[in-house]
């Protein structure tokens, strides 16, 4: 019998334990033993939980037993986890974690240090919570030179884009109803609509894509804040949807380009029709082209589902899961991963006629937008002309309040 901790009794915690008893028969058969939980490690008051024998509140009870093969990190942040895990990986023990935050800042570490200890450190539930695509990268696509990635990884901000296309709504109203339905935090939502959860994501995404670690600081990251109703329905007039899209590129030269912002989705693209709180990312492979991965991102019991599948794993395979779940350690870029090519730009400006747009963003073509501002998408423009044209606007007295991207079909 394999025991393991629990790190943190929250929603995806709770869910691992759950997982584990619901289906223990499956489980023991794939995993080759049966797997129980021995601790619950959390500092709060569970003496009225029906497992309350289980729950303790010091790191050192479960790195003082023997028995313990493996633990589940599900506290998050990286204040109290990251110094949990390491010690659990230093004592040779392997993890598996829905931690982004952790694995995006210290990935390349805790893969040295777990693969330096004979253990294994999975994070399958890290960025497409029960949708699997760190596994199929690593293992099926192992073959395969991955170019790009590119998708939806957020699925709060999917939802509110969503209802502000088919519902008609504005912004807030949107977030609003994500906050009531629970798939927006009440107190801060900031981690999921200004882009930061997705950001995490796409470090992870770069990282083990192009086989060195992609600091978050150094992804370019915009939210969803400034994205109004009139910008929806603009987009729906040129055959696109908004979507808040998370991307990575490498050249042949080995340069990475990187970002989060909300784009212009073309009807062509898969991604197009994804909505709701559903994530898709697709994988860009030299031999196998382009792969679409697509699922719920998240809820209590498809995250916690992919937790227990990497405990599974941890058991059976052990280190042996890092001869291709690897990335080299590397400092962070001296500046942003911003992606040189040129592309269309949707941009809509406040305080400046509709007509001074062209001389400003060049060629390209002006929009009927019901709201605040006018609208212009310009043909082709690289990155440094356009914060070039939004000086010329901030110049001549107006503002830029949105910048879109138009997604290359």
């Amino acid at each position: 019998m394999a025991k393991i901790a629990i790190l943190g009794f929250g929603t995806v915690g709770s869910g691992v334990l759950e997982v584990l008893r619901r289906n223990a028969q499956a489980i023991r058969r794939r995993a080759g033993e049966p797997i129980e939980v021995k601790y619950i490690l959390d500092i709060r008051d569970f003496s009225a939980h029906p497992d309350a024998a289980l729950f303790v509140n010091n790191i050192d009870i479960i790195l003082n037993d023997p028995e313990i093969k493996a633990v589940v990190e599900t506290i998050g942040g990286t204040r109290f986890a990251y110094s949990y895990v390491k010690a659990a990986l230093g004592s040779g023990r392997s993890v598996a974690t829905s931690n982004k935050e952790m694995v995006a800042a210290h990935g390349a570490e805790l893969l040295t240090l777990a693969k330096q200890n004979g253990a294994a450190f999975l994070f399958e539930a890290s960025v497409g919570g029960g949708t699997p695509v760190i596994t199929p990268m690593h293992q099926c696509l192992a073959a395969n030179v991955i170019t790009g990635v590119q998708g939806i990884v957020n699925g709060t901000t999917n939802f509110i884009l969503t209802q502000m296309a088919d519902g008609r709504m504005e912004f807030d109203a949107a977030l609003a109803l994500a906050q009531q339905l629970g798939y927006a935090e009440t107190r801060d939502p900031s981690d999921d609509i200004d882009g930061i959860d997705a950001c995490r994501k796409t470090a992870i995404l770069a990282s083990l894509a192009f086989g060195r670690q992609v600091h978050p600081q150094n992804i370019p990251t915009r939210g969803i804040r400034g994205v109004a109703a009139q910008d929806i329905a603009a987009a729906k007039a040129l055959g696109c949807a908004v979507k808040l899209i998370a991307w990575a590129r490498q050249d042949e030269h080995q340069n990475i380009s990187a970002g989060v912002e909300p784009m212009l989705v073309p009807a062509s693209s898969r991604l197009y029709g994804v909505d709701d709180v559903f994530n898709g990312v697709l994988v860009t492979g030299d031999m196998l082209g382009e792969v679409l991965f697509y699922g719920k991102g998240a809820g209590r019991l498809p995250t916690a589902s992919a937790v227990a599948a990497d405990v599974i794993e941890a058991l059976k395979r052990g280190a042996q899961v890092h001869d291709t779940l690897f990335w080299q350690p590397a400092d962070p870029a001296p500046g942003p991963l911003t992606d040189p090519a040129p592309a269309a730009y949707y941009v809509r400006v406040c305080g400046l006629a509709p007509e001074a747009l062209p001389a400003v963003y060049g060629p390209g073509q002006a929009l009927d937008v019901q709201g605040q501002g006018a609208a212009y998408l310009a043909q082709s423009l690289t990155a440094g002309q356009l914060y070039a044209a939004q000086q010329s606007v901030e110049a001549q007295g107006g503002r830029v309040a949105l910048v879109l991207r138009q997604m290359q079909p």
